[in-house]
């Protein structure tokens, strides 16, 4: 149907569908992509500028080879991250529920960025960190700088409206 990337066109069965993962740092893309792909979660944190992994997935009985691209989230980076962009089928737009920062941006920077430079591009908001929602550690933090953990009613309320 309408709406996929390249070119409109539906992809056929093993070609590869690629996804590009966008976000601030630090707010889990890494973490993300290698629990999916590699099936093992990072013990610590590594800044990224850019990594890529494949998997193989089947969507309504048909194969494809999924190409999973990792992106700096870093301001520093912001020049490379948009050669990763070509071709692609699909956006997730990443931000951590224990980073109301990341979460503005989410919609503000990376949204509206995408949606400026490749408007055919779907993409998903994806919220990451949901372990820490809960953490006390991570929550007398944020009390520290008077926030709080993003909620789940209020995430659903953004991507209802992005």
């Amino acid at each position: 149907g309408a709406g996929w990337a390249q070119g409109g066109r539906k992809p056929r069965a093993m070609d590869m569908l690629k996804c590009v993962v966008v976000g601030d740092g630090a707010v889990g893309k890494t973490c993300l992509l290698m629990s999916y792909a590699n099936d093992q979660f990072p013990e610590e944190y590594v800044p990224t500028v850019f990594d890529h992994y494949a998997v193989n997935v089947t969507v309504e009985g048909e194969q494809y080879l999924l190409g999973l691209f990792d992106t700096a989230g870093q301001e520093d980076f912001e020049g490379l991250r948009p050669l990763s962009f070509p071709l692609t089928d699909v956006f997730l737009v990443c931000f951590s529920v224990v980073n109301p920062a990341s979460f503005t941006n989410a919609r503000d920077l990376w949204v509206r960025q995408l949606s400026a430079r490749l408007p055919r591009v779907p993409f998903l908001l994806v919220c990451g960190q949901i372990d820490l929602r809960d953490d006390p550690k991570t929550i007398a933090r944020l009390g520290l700088i008077k926030e709080k953990p993003i909620p789940y009613e209020q995430g659903m309320r953004m991507a209802k409206e992005v």
